[in-house]
């Protein structure tokens, strides 16, 4: 990894310099740097619910919200959480502190009220989806971790049970999960430089439950022709569209995909929790809402923090 004079990094469509722990930022729009300075004069607000995963019995499929694209899921008593992000910044790492954005809710469960992670599944190497410090705090010998193709080096891989690189069409077994990568239309450089990182999506199998796990996307065909049946539950992105929607879907784009991917129900993520774009707080859930009419029940968990079950 580059040293500190000459790190640039992805974060909301720019680029982030950091030199001697001073950042500067370079092709930034205007919103994004005043939500940076913003930032410094205000705490994260407390997520409007929290979830008890502890009354969740062995079987069935439960997940819970947790913000931006973390979900915790518990499939027939085995607990799966997908691109874990706790902490109060995301950005780098200069051990006196964090450079980068802070979220605007705080995580609906703090990192040491999770249940034991068996498995992680890490989507691409974003500072929004793979944060480094979380992914220190939940280091263990019990628990595995799935990522994406060429990003493995960016943690204590050592220090997990095993760690498994996953490319789209490609399949690993980790326990009772069946995991394939799928293609998705987004990119997975965290640095300017590391082009050659990948970036996934994920049909989760376990038993006679199916998930799917959408990381990051653009608009695409590509779920329609990865669709092996129904899922159970899809973990969609609706969020950080505008002006990115080269890569990021809006929420009727959302809609369309999780249905050609033959979702059952769908938990929406990837907003309300940083501000990463102009669209507003409430907007992404009103227009899937909208998007799915009559069928707005299938939106499930549609704040931080609440729950989904289903037996």
């Amino acid at each position: 990894m580059a040293s500190l004079t000459s790190r640039r990094l992805w974060l909301g469509g720019g680029v982030l310099t950091v030199g001697a722990g001073i950042a500067a930022f370079r092709t930034m729009p205007n919103f994004f740097w005043k939500q940076l300075q913003e930032d410094m004069s205000r705490d994260p607000i407390p997520a409007p619910h929290a979830p008890n995963p502890a009354l969740w019995p062995d079987t069935g499929l439960h997940a819970a919200w947790l913000g931006h694209s973390t979900v915790l899921l518990k499939v027939d008593g085995f607990t799966i959480i997908t691109d874990p992000v706790f902490h109060t910044r995301i950005g780098v790492d200069l051990k006196v502190a964090t450079v980068g954005m802070k979220r605007l809710v705080a995580a609906a469960l703090p990192i040491e009220k999770l249940p034991k992670i068996d498995l992680i599944v890490s989507s691409h190497a974003h500072m929004d989806h793979l944060d480094l410090k979380t992914m220190r705090d939940l280091e263990s010998p019990t628990t595995q971790v799935v990522m994406a193709r060429a990003t493995s080096d960016l943690i204590r891989a050592d220090n997990y049970a095993r760690v498994l690189e996953v490319g789209w069409g490609e399949t690993v077994q980790a326990g009772p999960v069946g995991l394939r990568g799928l293609e998705v239309k987004h990119w997975g450089a965290r640095m300017r430089t590391d082009t050659y990182r990948g970036y996934n999506g994920y049909s989760l199998t376990v038993g006679r439950w199916k998930i799917l796990f959408a990381g990051d996307t653009a608009n695409t065909d590509a779920f329609r022709a990865q669709r092996q049946g129904d899922v159970d539950l899809a973990i969609f992105p609706i969020g950080a569209y505008d002006p990115w929607i080269h890569a990021h879907c809006n929420p009727e784009q959302a809609w369309r995909m999780s249905n050609e991917f033959g979702a059952e129900h769908i938990l929406s993520v990837h907003h309300q929790t940083f501000r990463l774009s102009r669209e507003s707080k409430t907007e992404p859930m009103e227009r899937i809402l909208n998007a799915a009419g009559n069928s707005e029940k299938r939106i499930v968990a549609r704040e931080i923090g609440t729950e989904f079950s289903v037996s």
